[in-house]
């Protein structure tokens, strides 16, 4: 994977080294921990989001969100069953290709299926353009046909238009349309779309934040992601944590009636 790809919600770039993350991460929470009455007083905190959860949520968060690629083929890799899997059978050649690392062949194959208007070729075809894989990186080429097959329904698609927006890569920056497409992807069960909710509501970034929308779509990442991808559970799990502690009694019971009544639409 391309060590210098950069995607996160606010433009953070993707670190190499998961340990030496963490390992700040680790740090990072000690002093907050011994300095908690001074951050929860502290004026640095943006747009009066308390230091110590502004700067954990992004730098916690982040160990999840700047690993964009890995998780996207992860993702791919659950085929049919996910709810990536709104196209036909015909692409899983294709997919196959791109997880062995043949680009070239992955694009001959979903090329002609794309142009047909199949939403899962077009959705592999961005990803292909997105990061320069047997094409040369082209984000208007990318964000084209992430956009024809979020259209369409495609959840990855829409997760990763939800990226570019938030980017601007292929298209002109737009926080509406990022938020609008990672809502569309989470509500059909996309957790990495759902992460960045999480994120996005538990800020004031980009809107005012909604502690009780946060921990909702926190929640269900946690839950959501494969019980094999430790690195993603731990860390939504981690940060739903965060925005509990700041939550009152009634405010949680909020969130987690909501998360248990949260259903995928398909």
């Amino acid at each position: 994977m391309a060590a210098t790809r950069r995607w996160s919600l606010f433009g953070f770039r993707r670190r190499t080294h998961v340990q030496d993350l963490e390992r700040e991460v680790t740090a990072l929470q000690a002093a907050l921990s011994a300095c908690k009455g001074v951050a929860q007083r502290c004026s640095k905190a943006r747009r009066g989001l308390t230091a110590g959860l502004a700067f954990v949520m992004l730098v916690l968060g982040f160990v999840l969100g700047t690993y964009r690629e890995p998780l996207q083929q992860a993702l791919t890799n659950l085929g049919p069953t996910t709810v990536v899997a709104r196209g036909v059978p015909d692409t899983d050649p294709a997919y196959a290709a791109y997880r062995r690392n043949d680009y070239a062949g992955a694009l001959k194959l979903a090329r002609p299926l794309a142009d047909q208007g199949n939403a899962r070729a077009q959705s592999l075809l961005g990803l292909l353009y997105s990061n320069g894989r047997g094409v040369v990186r082209d984000d208007p080429q990318a964000a084209r046909w992430f956009q024809l097959a979020a259209e369409q329904g495609d959840a990855s698609a829409q997760f990763n238009l939800g990226v570019m927006y938030a980017e601007g890569h292929g298209v002109a920056q737009d926080h509406t349309e990022a938020l609008k497409w990672y809502q569309l992807a989470a509500d059909q069960g996309y957790p990495q779309a759902q992460y960045n909710l999480g994120l996005w509501y538990s800020t004031d970034e980009v809107g005012t934040p909604d502690p009780v929308s946060a921990h909702k779509w926190l929640n269900l990442a946690a839950a959501l992601f494969p019980p094999t991808d430790n690195l993603n559970r731990n860390a939504a799990a981690r940060n739903r944590d965060i925005v509990a502690a700041k939550l009152t009694a009634d405010e949680l019971i909020e969130a987690q009636k909501q998360a248990r009544e949260w259903k995928p639409k398909l």
